[in-house]
C-alpha cells in the first residue's frame, strides 16, 4: 500500500510511540494521585508533555488544556466562550464557510438558539476576503472561528490579519489549527489568537488526544462542557490520559525540531510529483495554486477521471476525494462547493496528502498508478 492521506491521520511516529510505552506499563500511575510516587512520575509526564506542546506554539504551559482531540477542542471553545460571555449585545459569531464540521456543527447549534450567525465566502482560492471580514464585523461579534490551513484544499490563511480585525471590533478570535500544527510556524502571541484548537493524530501521534489553547492574559473565559471533575483547571473533567498526553507531548517536540527541514522536503516532492501528474493529465488544475498551501498538500481536479473510478482501478493507493458517499450517493464537499467546482469537477477530483514518511519512490508509484487507471478509463470508454 502506498499512503499518500495525511491530511486524514498521520503514521504515530516510532519515537513518539517509545516515548507513550513506558505509561502503558511501568508509570502507569494516575497523575491526580500525586500523594505517592507512582502519581507523581504520571503528573510530571503530563506536565512536560504541556510545556512541549505550549512551546511549539509560544504559549505558555498553563495555556495549554489537553482534550481528546481538536473537534471537542472546537466545541470547547465555541459553546465554552459563547456560555461564558456576558455582553449579551454581541451575539453575531462569523467562521467561514471552509471550516471544518466541528465548527460549523456547533455554529448552527447556536443559531438555532437565535445567535446571528455568519457564513464567509471564499474566493476561489479557498482564502476570506479580509474586505468581507471587516464588514462582517460591523455588527457587534462575540466570536470569529476560522481555521489556520484547510484540511481539504490545504490553504493556509492570513490569520495573523483576521485577528487583528476581531480585536479591532471587541471581538474573540479562535483558530482550528489541527491541520497546521507542526507543518507552518504558530505564534499564539504573534498572530494574537484568544483560542486554538490543536490535534494529536495530525502531527505523527496518536490519536485520541488534542488540545485547546485557552489565552491567560488577557484571561478568556470559557464555561466547561462537561462537569465532574476539576481536572485541567476545570475545563475537561476526567482523568488525564498520560500515555496519549505524552505522546503528543513527544511529536510537538519532533515538529519543533524537524519542521524547517521536513517542509522543505515535503515542497521539493509535492513540486516534482505534481509535474509528473501534469505531464499526463494535461488538464490537471491544482485547487488553490495561488494561495499559500501546506507543503504536503495536492488537491487536484483531473477532468474526464472521475475520482473514484481512478481509486477503484488504482486499490494500492490510500489516496482521497473531498466527496461524501452516503447510500451509494455521491455528494459534493462543502469545501468543493464553496471554491465554485461545479459537480463534474468535483467528482473528478483528488486530494493528496504528502508527509514525514512518504518516498520519493512511493510517490513515482503513485504518479504510475493513478496514469495506468485513467488509461483504463479511457479503454473502457473507447473500446476497440
Amino acid at each position: 500500500m502506498i499512503y499518500l492521506d495525511n491530511h486524514a491521520t498521520t503514521r504515530c511516529d516510532p519515537a513518539v510511540l517509545a516515548a507513550m510505552l513506558p505509561y502503558f506499563t511501568d508509570n502507569f500511575g494516575n497523575p491526580h494521585s500525586a500523594e505517592h510516587r507512582m502519581g507523581a512520575v504520571a503528573d510530571e509526564a503530563v506536565e512536560r508533555a504541556r510545556a512541549q506542546v505550549a512551546e511549539l506554539i509560544g504559549a505558555e504551559p498553563r495555556e495549554i488544556i489537553f482534550t481528546s482531540g481538536a473537534t471537542e477542542a472546537n466545541n470547547l471553545a465555541i459553546f465554552g466562550a459563547v456560555r461564558a460571555a456576558r455582553d449579551r449585545s454581541r451575539s453575531r459569531i462569523i467562521t467561514a464557510a471552509t471550516e471544518h464540521p466541528s465548527v460549523l456543527e456547533p455554529v448552527e447549534d447556536l443559531e438555532d438558539e437565535n445567535y446571528d450567525v455568519v457564513l464567509l465566502p471564499v474566493r476561489r482560492s479557498g482564502l476570506l476576503d479580509l474586505v468581507s471580514v471587516k464588514q462582517a464585523l460591523d455588527v457587534p461579534t462575540l466570536l470569529i472561528s476560522v481555521m489556520a490551513a484547510n484540511n481539504e484544499i490545504g490553504v493556509i490563511q492570513d490569520i495573523a490579519a483576521i485577528a487583528d480585525l476581531a480585536h479591532r471590533a471587541g471581538a474573540l478570535f479562535h483558530c482550528d489549527a489541527a491541520q497546521a500544527l507542526g507543518k507552518i510556524p504558530l505564534d499564539v502571541r504573534a498572530m494574537g489568537i484568544d483560542l486554538m484548537s490543536l490535534s494529536g493524530h495530525k502531527i505523527y501521534g496518536p490519536k485520541g488526544i488534542g488540545a485547546l489553547f485557552v489565552r491567560h492574559r488577557p484571561r478568556i473565559r470559557l464555561q466547561p462542557l462537561m462537569a465532574g471533575g476539576a481536572q485541567e483547571r476545570g475545563l475537561r473533567p476526567g482523568t488525564v490520559p498520560v500515555p496519549l498526553v505524552v505522546g503528543l507531548g513527544a511529536a510537538c517536540a519532533i515538529a519543533q525540531r524537524e519542521m524547517a527541514n521536513e517542509q522543505v522536503r515535503l515542497q521539493r516532492l509535492r513540486a516534482r510529483t505534481l509535474a509528473e501528474l501534469r505531464a499526463s493529465f494535461p488538464g490537471l488544475v491544482v485547487n488553490g495554486e495561488e494561495a499559500p498551501r501546506l507543503a504536503g498538500n495536492l488537491n487536484l481536479t483531473l477532468p474526464g477521471f472521475p475520482a473514484r473510478e481512478l481509486m477503484r482501478l488504482a486499490p494500492e493507493l490510500c489516496i482521497s476525494t473531498g466527496s461524501a458517499c452516503s447510500s451509494g450517493e455521491v455528494r459534493v464537499s462543502h469545501v468543493q462547493r464553496a471554491i465554485g467546482l461545479c459537480d463534474a469537477e468535483a467528482t473528478c477530483t483528488l486530494r493528496l496528502g504528502l508527509g514525514r514518511f512518504t518516498s520519493q519512490a512511493e510517490c513515482d508509484a503513485a504518479v504510475k498508478a493513478l496514469v495506468g487507471a485513467a488509461r483504463e478509463i479511457e479503454v473502457l470508454r473507447c473500446p476497440r
